[in-house]
């Protein structure tokens, strides 16, 4: 269920964080296709109706130790216009039940709620906090919602290698420079998975990218290529938030009200839907 960016960043909501699609082989891996073409192609690209992961976050600076949190995460496609995702933390005490409601539509801005448990209240994410670290991450609350493919113009720059696959490089700019806190983000894009292997974001102002994400695990769970690890990196200070899935399920009809303002308030609906593992 990843998308090209906006994303889960591509894999963090993807959204849902770290969503994964089932992608088909590139039908022209030619010198013909367009970036925007490939934009679509890595938006279109068939995808599971819903699905639910338990992820262990790991944030580490290059002067202490890796600090780990353990959160569920749940997405669902509502046809081809909504997408909707719910973040959930365990671990540690200091954050556990927080929560994070995205709802994307085509043609409209996300919408984003945070559950504060020591607050006990829903606090709605305003457009102007897009830049914001999410819970002390290296992600912005912007990497955590959809991005549609009309939102930026689509530039296919060249093709460069990933070890030893040999990605097309992407580069993506916003149509509107207030729709985004990049300036532009530049992917490699694996030719047959159609998954990003790597994105640089570049903010206005510097030519220099200040983070990176990675694809650093990707396999198959009930058909769907998942990326099951990731690494997002601010460029400037060294610090890194990696992302690791330890259990994904596919397709359980998850119900409309675990998307809801009740459901990220209490966390009852979901305990049915929580994948268990290692």
């Amino acid at each position: 269920m990843t998308r090209l960016a906006g994303s889960l960043g591509f894999f963090f909501c993807c959204s849902l964080l770290l969503m994964a699609a089932v992608a088909p082989a590139a039908e022209d891996n030619d010198q013909n296709i367009t970036g925007l073409q490939l934009a679509q192609r890595v938006y279109d690209r068939p995808k599971g109706q819903d699905a639910s992961a338990r992820v262990v976050m790991s944030l580490q600076s290059e002067k202490s130790d890796p600090r780990l949190r353990l959160l569920y995460s749940y997405a669902k496609d509502k046809g081809t216009s909504q997408r909707w995702t719910l973040m959930r933390f365990m671990t540690p005490a200091d954050i556990e039940g927080t929560g994070l409601l995205t709802r994307d539509s085509a043609g409209a801005d996300s919408e984003q709620w945070l559950y504060l448990p020591a607050l006990d209240r829903v606090r709605r994410i305003s457009s102007s906090r897009r830049g914001g670290r999410f819970v002390g991450s290296d992600f912005f609350y912007e990497d955590l919602r959809d991005r549609e493919v009309a939102k930026d113009e689509h530039t296919l720059i060249g093709k460069e290698r990933i070890g030893d696959i040999e990605c097309y490089q992407l580069e993506s700019v916003p149509v509107d420079s207030d729709n985004s806190v990049y300036s532009r983000r530049v992917s490699w894009i694996h030719p047959e998975l159609l998954i990003p292997l790597r994105i640089d974001y570049y903010t206005r102002g510097s030519d220099q990218a200040i983070k990176r994400m990675t694809a650093r695990k990707i396999g198959k769970v009930q058909g769907y290529w998942t990326v099951y690890s990731s690494r997002m990196q601010n460029l400037k200070t060294g610090h890194t938030t990696h992302l690791d899935i330890s259990q994904i399920v596919y397709d359980q009809s998850l119900p409309d009200n675990l998307f809801s303002h009740q459901a990220l308030a209490d966390d009852s609906a979901e305990l049915a839907f929580r994948p268990q593992g290692s």
